[in-house]
């Protein structure tokens, strides 16, 4: 009998156990969900931030002129872009163009655009929906499509550096850039106009790196007549390429209006030297391969409606003048935006050598350039 109830006494002794395990388990599992849970919540409350690294200088006079502003923003959802903004004779203008207001947000976070020149800048998150007003009598401040907003003055002196080159304000690059399928560095010290009004653009081996140069247009000129007469390009490396061509921050439509003469033998001695592009370039119809002589030449892009026309010619003030190639585009011309115009001078690595190849430096001599809108 005594050993019956000790036998039972154990079962229920062990069910009570086995109960308080589970209840505890159930416990142990209900406040692991509620910290996930209020980890989830933490990650999802985190307020999107937006940063300035280059602002532009306050500048209320010349509202034609642009310079770059670009930042990064922290905690920006799938979709989302920035809207930009100057403050301009009281208002608030949006940037670069009504037409063209969305600025892209790269995978990495950052973003960057043109802006004309303001006494204060700003920048907001906003959802896909959002419509931009073309001015502001002041900036909305964060609630519904608008996730962050951040404003900032402008500086007493911009960052980047400028040259007075035809009549004309052109911007210096000194960041490095992508172009030529490596990494190319740019330095502004490569970059002068001399006492003769030409402006030169080197490559320059600087501490062991070639830095190449590129200078763009501080104001967007639309459609017209585009020409610059440059000096003998005959002797360039084969991995140097020259180009003068069009090129859009403010969209990824349109394959950024961009738009090329290019004088390169892209890494191949034997190639011809130069090219007529409208991108995208994979499409055979888009490039039109020239060889470009020596002796100096005037090139020319004339840019219509659905129509883009691109020449090289002797200038018309050396004896035998003629048009030497000429490829007509009439598919896929773009539209004006808030494009600007470019001239650069940059290493091409060849992917066959695993080389850019470069053994000295090169120059490139632009005498002068001229728009006829």
């Amino acid at each position: 009998m005594l050993q019956e109830k000790h036998d039972s006494l154990c079962e229920i002794l062990g069910l009570i156990n086995a109960q308080l395990n589970s209840a505890a388990q159930m416990l142990l599992l209900l406040m692991y969900l509620a910290l996930a849970g209020c980890q989830q919540s933490t990650i999802t409350r985190v307020e999107p931030k937006i940063f300035f690294t280059q602002v532009p200088e306050a500048n209320p006079g010349d509202h034609d002129q642009q310079d770059v502003i670009e930042g990064t923003v922290h905690g920006a959802r799938p979709g989302q872009r920035m809207i930009l903004y100057s403050k301009s004779g009281g208002l608030w203008w949006v940037q670069p163009l009504l037409t063209s207001p969305l600025t892209a947000i790269l995978p990495d976070g950052s973003w960057r655009n043109e802006t004309h020149f303001g006494t204060e800048y700003a920048a907001l998150l906003v959802d896909p929906p959002y419509h931009p007003a073309a001015n502001l009598h002041e900036i909305p401040k964060p609630g519904g499509p608008v996730s962050a907003v951040a404003v900032t003055r402008g500086q007493d002196k911009s960052s980047s550096f400028f040259t007075s080159f035809s009549g004309l304000t052109w911007r210096v690059r000194w960041k490095p850039s992508d172009r030529g399928g490596t990494t190319n560095l740019y330095n502004p010290d490569n970059v002068y106009v001399d006492s003769s009004g030409r402006l030169h653009l080197r490559i320059v081996n600087r501490g062991q790196r070639w830095t190449c140069s590129e200078v763009n247009l501080t104001r967007n000129l639309g459609y017209g007549n585009y020409s610059f007469t440059v000096e003998d390009t005959s002797d360039l490396a084969p991995a140097v390429v020259f180009g003068m061509f069009i090129w859009d921050y403010s969209t990824d439509q349109q394959e950024n209006r961009e738009f090329d003469i290019e004088v390169s033998r892209w890494g191949n001695p034997a190639s011809e030297n130069a090219q007529f592009v409208l991108q995208p370039s994979y499409a055979v119809m888009n490039v039109s391969r020239f060889a470009a002589p020596p002796g100096k030449l005037k090139y020319t892009f004339v840019w219509e409606p659905g129509r883009l026309t691109m020449l090289t010619a002797r200038p018309s003030e050396l004896p035998g003048a003629a048009i030497l190639s000429k490829h007509v585009f009439t598919s896929g011309v773009p539209k004006p935006g808030s494009e600007s115009l470019r001239m650069t001078l940059y290493v091409y690595w060849n992917p066959r050598n695993k080389s850019a190849g470069l053994q000295r430096g090169a120059e490139v001599i632009v005498d002068r350039f001229e728009f006829l809108p």
